[in-house]
């Protein structure tokens, strides 16, 4: 069809072409419009599964309020030390993990666990939920379990601190104490025949790839995040899953391939040192305990054999250099951090901050370290850590009660 000329002169009438931009305007206005309703309705309806930012004013709040207590596992902070504990010359922070709910890292493992089950299918409503750790890990999916209404079943070795059986206790976990004198593969081999047994749903937080992509996918970006105005030239971290060191490494060879990732472990069990791998079961679980194994003071790193989670970033080469901890610097180092920053940690992250406070020692002056503090001081009141604080005052304390007359509780001669 030849177009006639009437029809070509209203092809090009002024007037037709403005109101087919009205038209058009209209158009992208209303799909707009409809992705805005629409992305309101889901964040609005859809249970988040990160936390809120802590990057607000004191008196903000978190700015919106939360389903449930999982909506606060991450979004930790990273806080500098100061000139009283940091070489000279260097900078080093504290990736602070006690800020999560349970007051450790492992909150995200749980909470990874749990999700990704639920959502493949394999924990349903009405299931017990059993895990081995050494306190931090069965914390956390006591809490979890306790939120979404799951059954808890905890084994844990003998050595592991009371404070940790009676936090678990006090979410509801029932908690099953192994012999000390069958390692952490112990709590392991029983957690197995529990499961075996009654056809309950084991954690495998050693085995499964749900830990360390959590770290990923979360802990990893939060510190290249809140790094990118800032140098950052070491990551340091220990291991007891290896999922943090899994996870977050990968991410940052990745993102920030520059930065290098100092690995630790106690100087008592060299594992990693060793070059000895761990026998398997089909599942990843380990057949036995690690020739290379001695008991250490480092509750929750290190168990007695390698976990198949470590294992699997050991073959990716992720560390570029790696420090043992010798026996007593976790738990002097520890105390250092509450006494000269006022950070309460545990064993685990006293071991860290020694491990980077060596690095930065060696380091070029400027450079800037961030090193892992996986949990909070208040896990260890029956353990090494605290042994030299009393519960009485000492004879300091007792001159400064006796300084004023009223109100003396004076020891009983």
């Amino acid at each position: 069809h030849t177009p006639t000329r009437r029809e070509r002169e209203r092809r090009i009438n002024p007037r037709n072409k403005k109101e087919i931009m009205l038209f058009y305007n209209y158009c992208l206005l209303s799909v707009v419009s409809l992705l805005t309703t629409t992305n309101a309705f889901t964040t609005t309806n859809t249970k988040k599964s990160t936390s809120p930012s802590l990057n607000l004013e004191r008196g903000e709040g978190y700015g919106r309020l939360l389903n449930d207590i999982t909506e606060t596992v991450g979004n930790t902070p990273c806080v500098k030390i100061s000139d009283k504990t940091c070489p000279a010359g260097r900078t080093i922070y504290a990736k602070c993990e006690f800020f999560n709910p349970l007051s450790s890292v492992k909150d995200r493992l749980a909470l990874s666990i749990i999700e990704q089950a639920e959502k493949d299918g394999t924990l349903k409503p009405g299931d017990t939920v059993v895990e081995a750790t050494s306190g931090n890990t069965g914390i956390a999916v006591a809490m979890m379990c306790a939120q979404r209404g799951y059954d808890c079943v905890i084994t844990m070795a003998e050595p592991f601190s009371v404070e940790r059986r009676k936090i678990m206790r006090m979410l509801g976990a029932k908690v099953i104490v192994t012999p000390k004198k069958d390692k952490g593969s112990g709590m392991v081999f029983k957690a197995e025949e529990l499961c075996e047994k009654h056809g309950w749903f084991l954690c495998h937080q050693f085995e499964t790839d749900a830990n360390w992509k959590f770290h990923e996918a979360t802990t990893g970006p939060e510190i290249i995040n809140d790094f990118k105005d800032s140098d950052l030239d070491y990551w340091v971290t220990g291991y007891g899953t290896g999922g943090t060191f899994h996870g977050v490494g990968k991410y940052i060879k990745a993102n920030r391939p520059s930065v290098k990732i100092v690995l630790a472990e106690p100087e008592a069990a060299a594992l990693v040192d060793s070059g000895t791998p761990t026998p398997r079961k089909a599942d990843g679980s380990p057949k036995e305990s690690h020739p290379a194994f001695a008991a250490h003071p480092i509750q929750g790193w290190t168990p007695d054999f390698i976990p198949k989670v470590l294992e699997d970033a050991l073959a990716l080469k992720l560390h570029d250099e790696y420090i043992q901890i010798p026996s007593t610097a976790g738990i002097e180092t520890s105390q250092m951090l509450a006494r000269n920053e006022g950070i309460l940690t545990g064993i685990s992250g006293g071991a860290t901050m020694w491990a980077a406070i060596e690095i930065a020692k060696k380091a070029p002056e400027g450079s800037v370290l961030c090193a892992m503090l996986p949990d909070t001081g208040e896990r260890y009141l029956s353990t090494p850590l605290f042994a030299s604080i009393n519960a009485d005052m000492n004879e300091e304390e007792l001159e400064i009660t006796k300084s004023t007359p009223g109100y003396q509780l004076l020891p009983v001669e």
